[in-house]
């Protein structure tokens, strides 16, 4: 490892390299839970970057809402080189001048290419809260390298209107032009993956593939990232755990978490935003269009939480703390890393069965799944399996991350973005019953073989609850029967962690018809799917899990 002083110093040119940068700083130093807190992050992500870790951004992760379902993937620079561009008759400033608006008694300025803009109005409108006071005095230019999705006419309209100015010419991306771009050391990706978004990166594969395999091929996993995925170097990795409780810390080289036994489970893991596109056709949601294979099934190996924890000292009925908190090496540019927590519980229980896993599949986990160790928390919504694991807190609240307190929660139909209240829900543990029709797809042809048709798909339920039964119709719902075939790894039940695929022949009527199939699944506390998205429709389009309807036409 790096000697800490360097670390340090490389860190305090890091700090200082830009106005934005400083922000960030100032920003998550209010954030750090102790003066030894605040330099081991310093430390282990200072690092990271050193070895090829990408920077993300917290800047616009509310706003990313209003703006993922706005975003095109296929919008070109040449359709949004009006926004920012050089306005005749405005005034001209400086960086200097705009770096002197910082606060909200000075005004708060940024800017953007050619444009300068006064935010301080916008500031209590933004969807993501003040944090847009992190960017206060400097160009947005780098979160936007970060945040690509932003780049549409969605947001840059809503923008411009906060434009007071040209920014001088010798100072046009002056703040940016030697930041390199903190995708450009993203894994390569199989061309079947289809992209909801491409920075970051995210992706599912064809729907009718899930099926082929009851365990998901890892190069067709769908792939769910908030920041650039960071580039670790095993020979420098290391996982810090710290008993806030007992100011405990101990240090683990990747080596040391594998000399506990080894343990190997079969676990789903899906986005609390699966089948999300659904659910907009009934309203508009804000996140990533997400099908309905934003879900996988792999099997996972390493070494269970409860052990390590054991040898810390943190066991049943010895602690205090009510929560374990997780952080990952990507991280933003004020070294904020993703995190997330869950209840104590759920990891001191052998029979939860979370691991810290570096093998999927009996391969090591790819970068783009958590390499060298992501934590696996089975029958739990993936937000909450953290990945390129960096650092454990045992501690009594739960984690302060933003995709713990402001996102992955469900709301009543009636909450809108003007109603919302973040800290009135709580942040989705386990995942409620889910299915889907996997084969065949919306406006497939499909051939009637003596009055009836072959359908597949998949069914989960969080919390290891099993699926007992598969209802399939082929009529719209009037008429139901179960599904003929249920496929599924029993070896841990009943903690039934991994999903079940299901098959079955269904009738249908005339021949050059259109009928709609649906499906809807059971789980072993009789929990059932709700029958339509109207019911259950939430802002951020989660828990999205009504009866999956299909809509074909019939052939000969």
């Amino acid at each position: 490892m790096l000697p800490r002083l360097l670390i340090r110093g490389l860190a305090e040119k890091h700090r200082a390299s830009t106005n934005v940068l400083a922000a960030h700083l100032r920003y998550s130093q209010e954030h750090y839970h102790s003066n030894w807190e605040q330099q081991r992050r310093h430390k282990r992500h200072v690092a990271a970057t050193l070895i090829g870790a990408g920077a993300g951004v917290a800047f616009w992760l509310n706003f990313n809402r209003q703006a993922d379902a706005a975003s095109s993937l296929t919008e070109t620079d040449k359709d949004l080189d009006k926004f920012g561009a050089y306005q005749n008759g405005l005034p001209e400033y400086t960086h200097d001048d705009v770096s002197k608006h910082t606060t909200m008694k000075d005004r708060v300025w940024v800017s953007y290419r050619h444009g300068v803009y006064d935010i301080t109005d916008l500031i209590p409108k933004h969807p993501g809260g003040d944090t847009i006071m992190m960017g206060a005095g400097g160009s947005v230019e780098p979160f936007w390298a970060l945040y690509a999705v932003h780049k549409n006419p969605h947001v840059l309209e809503w923008f411009e209107t906060y434009r007071i100015g040209n920014l001088a010419p010798d100072d046009v991306g002056a703040s940016v032009k030697d930041m390199s771009d903190p995708y450009s050391n993203e894994p390569r990706r199989h061309v079947t993956l289809k992209p909801s978004s491409k920075k970051p990166f995210n992706a599912e594969p064809p729907v009718s593939l899930l099926v082929d395999n009851l365990i998901t091929p890892n190069e067709l996993f769908y792939v769910r990232n908030h920041l650039p995925v960071p580039d670790v170097d095993e020979a420098n990795y290391e996982l810090e755990i710290y008993d806030e409780g007992t100011q405990k810390e101990k240090t683990f080289k990747l080596a040391d978490i594998k000399k506990y036994p080894k343990y190997t489970i079969t676990a789903a893991i899906q986005c609390g935003g699966n089948r999300r596109s659904e659910m907009a056709k009934v309203k508009p949601v804000k996140g990533l269009s997400w099908g309905q294979a934003a879900i996988g099934n792999a099997t996972w190996s390493g070494t269970r939480l409860c052990d390590v924890l054991k040898d810390m000292g943190v066991q049943e009925g010895k602690t205090n703390a009510l929560h374990i908190q997780f952080e990952g090496l990507d991280t933003d540019p004020a070294s904020m890393p993703y995190g997330a927590s869950i209840p104590i519980e759920k990891a001191l229980d052998p029979h939860g069965d979370v691991i810290l896993a570096y093998e999927m599949n009996g391969e090591p986990i790819s970068r783009d799944h958590g390499y060298p160790l992501r934590v696996i928390v089975p029958g739990v919504v993936g937000a909450r399996h953290v990945k390129w694991l960096g650092r454990i807190i045992v501690s009594k609240k739960e984690s302060d991350a933003h995709w713990q307190q402001n996102d992955y929660k469900g709301f009543a139909p009636n909450v809108d973005w003007d109603t919302v209240d973040f800290t009135k829900s709580p942040a989705i543990q386990e995942l409620p019953v889910i299915s889907a029709i996997c084969d065949p797809v919306e406006g497939e042809k499909v051939k009637v073989v003596d009055g009836k048709i072959k359908i597949r798909g998949y069914a989960w339920s969080g919390g290891g609850r099993k699926i007992i039964r598969v209802d399939v119709s082929g009529d719209g719902g009037k008429n139901w029967q179960e599904a003929d075939v249920l496929e599924s790894d029993d070896n841990r039940h009943p903690r039934a962690w991994g999903w079940t695929l299901w098959s079955a022949e269904i009738p249908v009527l005339n021949k050059g018809s259109t009928t709609q199939v649906c499906v809807k699944a059971v789980d072993s506390q009789y929990n059932t799917q709700p029958e339509n998205f109207e019911n259950i429709w939430n802002l951020r389009g989660v828990l999205a899990n009504a009866y999956h309807r299909v809509n074909i036409t019939l052939v000969k």
